[in-house]
């Protein structure tokens, strides 16, 4: 227990007291007499698999849903929250894992804005000033001046943060912080939340990565379908203890680059390749620089990287949504002209986009269209033209069955299921088209340990079926569990690739930012 705790004063209240929260959905039961008390001066992690009813209970908490049955207690005393309006001004702020910036304005102006202490005629240099004092304040560094669009990821998630904390946030909610941050991003985030914390402040981290969890939070409540199954101190638990009780199982994550006997070889000619490639960003700037990549039928080829370096633009490329602006993709050796997504879906080329949300899925959309939308043109789904309803609901389910997702309304918007879910589901979608290649970016991002494992299964099946797999990660640990070779991305341009067998840590390190390798590379 850290120190603030230990000095806190006998029946001094949580900060924040959840008491047999219940909220329902049709055909689901979200959260059920789930019981959570936050106190002053904690990091309190939250854990559970996709779909466990982590997010519904903190939308409870800050007002964007209202429960079914259960009370909201805040030092004592039993609120009601109408919107999210009433849960800032008791205290309780979330950062939620997709940011709500507006991204022509500067980092002053998103401060300030819906911001009751914001003044009626502030100049630009006025609300500059005032967020450079409120950075200092918490900690937080940030670009006063620079448009939203300007920063990098880590960057915005500062600014989303410090909006929380100049409202006078006194709970702090994240959910998924450090899926988009690179280490070094992180450890600065860690290093703010500990500052929060050491103030009297309390923290509800939402994270699947369980090593980050045990390092950062003081106490850890795990939820499994919408129940609570346990709080612990952090001090007492390991992520073999927590995956079991997240996912109810022993989770056995084995070293998957062996292959089965009767696996399909590795292919002696590559299935794709890229031939000194260069392509344009959405800034019209070059953001792949005479990229030249071999992929083979049968191998995975990770992509390693900090966010940011063309990842993006290369999944991109190799799948037919952004054309090169110079250099050749060659498919069996044959050179690719004027084709679009569509044509390389006819290739055999699926793409687990890293937006499943906006890239991967039509949100409004039901899941039975989501679910056939690669397939549509074709027989069941369509036959002499005419689109048949039921044929795409029954391929729907199969899809869901295999991709083991329960779905209670194939009707409903696949907005409506988990995230874990959505990405599984595109997952097995993809994969039915990926007869030659199969483009994975980030494919197990935001999910469980559970999840990644069946996702990453998933992704084994299909190399051994003969497929080639490119795998792109920010997990240096997934790539080196997983690929038979790594490319190293840095500003557009590859600086390696290595085979696995003869991975050095450091050397990828380095390559990482952007320094060439000093020894030959496979």
């Amino acid at each position: 227990m850290n120190d603030i705790l230990q000095s806190l004063p006998p029946g001094t209240p949580p900060l924040v007291q959840l008491k047999g929260i219940a909220k329902y959905f049709p055909g689901v039961i979200a959260n059920q007499d789930v019981d959570l008390d936050v106190r002053p001066g904690e990091i309190h992690a939250l854990l559970g698999e996709n779909g466990a009813g982590k997010s519904t209970l903190m939308n409870i908490l800050t007002g964007i849903y209202q429960p079914n049955a259960g009370e909201i207690i805040i030092d004592g005393y039993a609120k009601e929250f109408a919107s999210p309006l009433d849960a800032i001004a008791a205290g309780i702020g979330m950062v939620h894992q997709h940011f709500k910036l507006v991204q022509a304005f500067t980092v002053a102006e998103n401060i300030h804005l819906g911001w009751d202490k914001t003044p009626r005629r502030a100049s630009a240099q006025k609300l500059k000033a005032r967020t450079a004092e409120l950075a200092a304040k918490f900690n937080l560094q940030v670009r006063p001046d620079a448009r939203i669009s300007e920063l990098s990821t880590g960057e915005q998630q500062r600014v989303e943060i410090l909006r929380v904390l100049a409202r006078e946030a006194r709970v702090l909610i994240l959910d998924e912080p450090t899926a988009v941050l690179t280490p070094a991003e992180a450890r600065e985030l860690f290093k703010a939340l500990r500052e929060f914390r050491n103030r009297g402040n309390a923290v509800i981290f939402i994270s699947h990565k369980l090593d980050e969890v045990l390092e950062i939070s003081d106490r850890i409540t795990i939820l499994r379908g919408g129940r609570k199954i346990a709080t612990e101190q952090a001090a007492d638990c390991n992520p073999r203890s927590l995956a079991k009780q997240m996912v109810g199982r022993d989770i056995v994550l084995a070293d998957m680059r062996q292959r089965p006997a009767g696996a399909a070889p590795i292919s002696v000619e590559p299935v794709l390749r890229l031939d000194a490639v260069s392509a344009l960003g959405e800034t019209g700037l070059s953001a792949l620089h005479g990229v030249t990549l071999d992929v083979f039928a049968g191998e995975i080829v990770g992509i390693a990287g900090v966010a940011g370096n063309g990842q993006r633009e290369l999944s991109q490329v190799l799948t037919g949504i952004r054309a090169p602006s110079s250099g050749q993709i060659l498919v069996d050796g044959k050179p690719v002209t004027r084709a679009n997504a569509a044509d390389f879906v006819e290739m055999g080329i699926g793409h687990i986009p890293e937006d499943r949300l906006h890239s991967g899925l039509a949100p409004a959309l039901s899941v039975t269209i989501n679910a056939v939308m690669r397939e549509y043109k074709k027989p069941p789904v369509t036959t002499a033209g005419l689109y048949r309803p039921g044929a795409a609901t029954t391929l729907a389910k199969d899809i869901a069955e295999i991709a083991d997702v329960a779905v209670p309304d194939f009707a409903m918007p696949i907005r409506n299921l988990s995230g874990g879910n959505q990405q599984r589901l595109v997952a097995r979608r993809e994969m039915r088209i990926a007869s030659k290649v199969l483009i994975a970016a980030y494919p197990s991002r935001g999910l469980d340990v559970g999840a990644i494992n069946t996702m990453l299964k998933y992704i084994v099946e299909l190399r051994d079926a003969g497929a080639g797999i490119v795998l792109i990660s920010e997990e240096l640990e997934e790539l080196l569990n997983l690929s038979d070779r790594i490319a190293v991305l840095y500003e557009g341009k590859i600086m390696g690739v290595i085979d696995n067998d003869k991975v050095d840590i450091d050397e990828i390190g380095l390559l990482m930012g952007g320094r060439q390798q000093t020894k030959e590379v496979a």
